[in-house]
């Protein structure tokens, strides 16, 4: 048996087609939705990322404003930023590229941005939102995945779900939002004694730890969906997951690549969540 394929970016594509046509509208009616993102600081790969996200607000017809800083931008002055963009009625979704430089408090940025401008879904009170069931603006990697799994068919409810990874931007989210919709959610991380033979069990196995080739055929339920979110690059250049993806796929029943699956769609829930933002109206979607 070989694993269908979770093809991230022809889902992203889909769906980016999708949000043109609903900003289209929005637009035809007077309402421009924007996106405001700040960059501090050097560092290549956030400026990387942050000209993708500008390429893709653009083919998406999303205003990109992008406020870029120095690394010796003060914490004061950036919340004084953020309290402007908090304050213009014409920027819908407020971002701040991390990481930022050690001298800036992430928290005390990521709790400065409105919670309804909050499209990265990480303030306390979206987090606490998503936790309670509440309509609120979910991280845009979980979100992401829960996507994959609807246009794949995966459905959730009633199945054991098992997370590899607890960080507060994929794990924690993901492995709630897979409870909202009523699956059996374990958790797993470096401290889990056994850790085979718990993600033997899931029905879908989320990897979100960051470490190359970490789950092998060993780790897989038969038929299971994998979603590998982990990101790694080898010292080839090439992108790696955490998933032995080659032995994987012949024994899970859905896979996601690296690169191709998750990294696509989590722009594109930005933009989605963008979308939501000029609408007035968090998603209550998971």
């Amino acid at each position: 048996m070989t694993a269908t394929l979770i093809n991230g970016k022809q889902i992203a594509t889909q769906l980016r087609s999708e949000l043109a046509e609903q900003v289209t509208e929005l637009v035809s009616k007077g309402v421009q939705p924007s996106l405001a993102v700040i960059l501090v600081g050097d560092d290549p790969a956030s400026h990387s990322y942050v000209r993708g996200k500008e390429k893709a607000c653009e083919k998406a017809g999303i205003l990109s404003i992008v406020k870029r800083h120095p690394s010796s931008l003060k914490e004061d002055e950036l919340l004084a930023e953020i309290d402007t963009l908090n304050e213009d009625s014409s920027v819908h979704g407020i971002l701040v590229q991390m990481p930022l430089p050690d001298h800036i408090s992430e928290n005390a940025v990521l709790e400065r941005i409105a919670v309804d401008k909050d499209v990265d879904g990480f303030h306390p009170v979206n987090a606490g939102r998503l936790i309670t069931g509440k309509d609120s603006f979910k991280p845009c990697t979980p979100l992401g995945i829960m996507k994959m799994l609807e246009f794949s068919g995966v459905e959730p409810k009633g199945k054991h779900a098992v997370v590899v990874g607890r960080s507060h931007l994929v794990g924690k989210p993901v492995g709630q939002l897979l409870l909202n919709q009523d699956a059996t959610v374990t958790y797993c991380h470096s401290k889990t004694n056994d850790l085979a033979s718990i993600t033997r069990q899931a029905d879908i196995l989320i990897a979100a730890v960051g470490r190359v080739n970490m789950i092998g055929v060993e780790h897989v339920k038969p038929g299971a969906a994998v979603i590998d979110v982990g990101i790694n690059r080898l010292d080839n250049g090439k992108l790696s997951g955490d998933v032995q993806f080659d032995e994987v796929q012949e024994r899970a029943g859905w896979i996601t690549p690296v690169p191709g699956g998750v990294g696509p769609m989590t722009i594109t829930m930005l933009l989605y969540n963008t979308v939501a933002a000029a609408r007035g109206k968090m998603s209550n979607e998971s």
